[in-house]
């Protein structure tokens, strides 16, 4: 690991509130912008300095350093390798350079081992991930594929009816499900063949070539559903693979405790009971690198980090990079959990990064107000403000936006479940990008919003510059707004930030993704592969 940018230090300086839905007056310019040398000795106590200061090469120095991590490390970062490690302690040596508190925060988890083995007619070893809501066991029989279909498109209703199982003989004392995706949710896949008397289920994917990822390993969550049982998911190519005649094999889950770390890092405000925190997963999962997941998100907060690091803020600033998320929203889950209620009432607001430079991007916002998404989770008084300041900045910005759903589908949900207002911004994961957001973006239709999604190939050369500038400018200029006052969010009084920069009300979202509020039925599925179906 190569060390921080320790010339780019910042500090704490008085910020203040903003009004929205003011018009539009821009600033005047200033000029040239700063030398970084002026940018590094300066506080950055305005929109204007700030924003002049967070820029794309210090934000992608970061990204950088993630990338070494992983070569020097087995070319990923994902939780509980070296590679996760070596990105725990890049962060903290480059908070406390810039004068900040960092602190390491333990938490622990079950991990698992799996094993899916054929035995017959072939022998093999297949890439699986336990479910989330799995039992244990070590299964070793038969292989029983339940109404499943490997010809054309795939499309299945595979074990989402009892009646599915009905002539299968599930009757044996080690029969293992064969259940392919499709239809409905995993969960109810998993319910069926237990009850059927399936002794361990297999999950493979589709292996659809016009929906996306429908191939690669699925990690899929059967909650709320607990199954007694070992349930894995797998690949499309296994799953033909278990799906021959006479197919054994072994199916083993087997929990043990693990130690992984959240880093925390403060910016200590005039207020310290009112506190704004903003966070990123730091974890890649171990096919790669992770740099657009989530290097770009977590080096974007480094670079607000060392930008904002001169000022004296109204509100304490608390930044998180989250481990485990990758794993089910591990860290951040847990982080939440280790606190007390009075801890909790101090948080005001939290905003969550998580692939806000993806290469074939769009500006979403997470969508509070259910202008395009009907949220399947219920929505913190405040959050809708959130949402109107990024949608302001874009705005400011003169860039084109849209809804990404409210789904709880990233390390904001544990906050929101607790009542906790959050927002947040994403540029778009494994869903296709359609020839109307391609006018609207640029980018290619008919391919990935990032097609390195959970790939070896999401390296440093997986972001769109336009997009992880504008969004790391938005990231500071959210962070810097609600450092002064977020009286809009819990109605809190703060101060006013200095100079001249009139933010205007939001243009409103483009509305391009298809479905019965004018959203997509996908949204935004960032969710570690633990799809419904």
């Amino acid at each position: 690991m190569t060390s921080p940018r320790m010339k780019r230090t910042v500090g704490t300086a008085g910020v203040v509130g903003v009004l929205l839905g003011t018009a539009l007056v821009t600033a005047p310019s200033s000029g040239a912008a700063p030398a970084q040398a002026a940018c590094d000795t300066r506080t950055n106590n305005t929109y204007e300095k700030l924003l002049e200061c967070v820029r794309l090469a210090g934000v992608v120095e970061h990204m950088e350093e993630f990338q070494a991590i992983a070569d020097a490390n087995g070319g990923n970062r994902a939780d509980q390798t070296p590679g996760y490690d070596a990105s725990v302690a890049y962060v903290v040596d480059v908070l406390e350079e810039a004068g900040w508190s960092a602190e390491v925060v333990p938490f622990t988890y079950d991990a698992a081992d799996v094993v899916l083995r054929q035995l017959t007619p072939v022998t093999a070893d297949y890439t699986a991930f336990d479910a989330q809501g799995t039992g244990e066991g070590d299964v070793t029989g038969s292989v029983i594929p339940v109404d499943i279909n490997l010809v054309g498109d795939r499309a299945n209703s595979s074990g989402c009816e009892a009646a599915d199982f009905a002539g299968l003989n599930f009757a044996g004392p080690n029969d293992i499900a064969l259940l392919q995706r499709g239809t409905c949710a995993f969960g109810l896949k998993a319910q069926n063949a237990q009850a059927a008397g399936a002794e361990a289920v297999v999950l493979f994917n589709q292996g659809d070539p016009g929906a996306g990822d429908r191939f690669g390993a699925l990690n899929a969550t059967l909650l709320p559903f607990e199954a007694a049982i070992p349930v894995v998911g797998t690949t499309f190519a296994a799953g033909e693979a278990l799906a021959q005649p006479g197919s054994t094999a072994q199916v083993k889950v087997d929990f043990f405790e693990v130690t992984s770390y959240n880093v925390i890092g403060e910016l200590a405000g005039k207020t310290d009971d009112n506190v704004v925190m903003a966070g990123a997963h730091l974890d890649s999962v171990p096919a790669g690198p992770g740099i657009n997941d989530n290097g770009s998100g977590s080096a974007a907060l480094l670079e607000v980090a060392q930008q904002m690091s001169k000022s004296r803020p109204q509100n304490t600033v608390r930044f998180a990079w989250w481990g485990a998320e990758e794993l089910g929203l591990i860290g951040s889950t847990e982080w939440v959990g280790q606190r007390t209620q009075e801890e909790l009432d101090e948080i005001a607001l939290y905003l969550n990064f998580d692939m806000i430079g993806s290469p074939n991007y769009y500006f979403g916002v997470y969508d509070a107000d259910q202008s395009s998404f009907e949220a399947p989770v219920d929505v913190p008084a405040g959050s809708t403000h959130i949402e109107e300041t990024f949608e302001s900045f874009y705005t400011q910005r003169g860039e084109p936006y849209d809804d990404s759903a409210f789904s709880g589908r990233s390390d904001y949900q544990a906050f929101i479940n607790n009542g906790i207002a959050s927002g947040g911004l994403f540029t778009g994961a494994e869903q296709i990008k359609t020839p109307e957001q391609q006018a609207i973006w640029g980018g290619t239709a008919g391919d990935q919003f990032d097609p390195c999604y959970h790939l070896v190939c999401d390296t440093i050369d997986n972001y769109d510059p336009h997009a992880l500038e504008v969004n790391s400018d938005a990231v500071a200029f959210a962070v810097f707004t609600y450092a002064a006052s977020t009286e809009g969010v819990n109605e809190v009084r703060g101060a006013k930030i200095p100079g001249n920069f009139r933010i205007p009300a939001p243009a409103g979202p483009e509305h391009t993704f298809a479905g019965p509020l004018g959203g997509d039925d996908h949204g935004h599925d960032h969710d570690h592969d633990r799809v419904a179906d």
